[in-house]
């Protein structure tokens, strides 16, 4: 069985990538004009600190929220999570959407 993973990219790096991606959220809430805690209600999420997690790269959106978090931040669920994975998921955006230039195949044994 083989995975892709990264040639290049460290763990301190796909961290980074996750909070430069809590900033975009945070850019986008803001700039529709919610709290933390408003966009907390308005997306379902029971407490507001949740947001802050997310929002600082110690967290990621539940993915049954994705078009939840889309819709109430003004953006279509598709482009919302093209955009997320950028951050969140980068392996599979880049497997997705990117040339694959910077992967390579690590050969796992199945147990």
């Amino acid at each position: 069985m083989s995975a892709a993973t990264s040639k290049n990219s460290s763990p301190m790096e796909f961290q980074q990538l996750r909070k430069d991606g809590g900033q975009w959220l945070k850019h986008l809430r803001e700039q529709a004009g919610y709290t933390q805690r408003s966009f907390a209600v308005a997306v379902g999420v029971d407490y507001y600190t949740f947001i802050s997690q997310i929002e600082t790269g110690r967290g990621s959106v539940p993915k049954e929220r994705y078009s939840a978090w889309a819709e109430t931040l003004g953006l279509q669920p598709k482009d919302f999570l093209r955009q997320y994975m950028k951050f969140f998921e980068p392996i599979s955006y880049d497997i997705l959407f990117g040339d694959g230039a910077h992967l390579k195949v690590v050969e796992t044994t199945d147990s």
